[in-house]
């Protein structure tokens, strides 16, 4: 969906593999799913948010199948900038790559 609307992106198997990839490499905008092995996506955005200066800090978005009371906040209080819900749908995946890319 990315390559459809004129986006690339790199995927990450994991939590510590996304972490070894942002150091080399800065992403304007990360998806970042909540329930991934090794390290959870929350706990990976708190490392993300610790190590980055605010100059140099990519938005997170965090993915999670949960639509449940809580979910939302609970991304947000690991420092993700935003949330949504899997499966993910078209239209959203355009609105949230609108809202927070120039």
């Amino acid at each position: 969906l990315l390559e459809d609307f004129g986006y690339g992106g790199e995927p990450a198997a994991d939590g510590q593999d996304c972490l070894k990839q942002l150091a080399n490499t800065h992403y304007d905008l990360i998806f970042m799913d909540c329930q991934m092995p090794v390290i959870d996506g929350y706990e990976t955005t708190r490392q993300i948010r610790h190590q980055q200066n605010d100059g140099q800090r990519s938005i997170i978005v965090g993915l999670t199948a949960h639509a449940m009371v809580g979910d939302r906040e609970k991304c947000l209080d690991a420092g993700m900038d935003d949330y949504l819900t899997k499966p993910v749908m078209e239209e959203d995946l355009l609105e949230m790559l609108q809202k927070w890319l120039p």
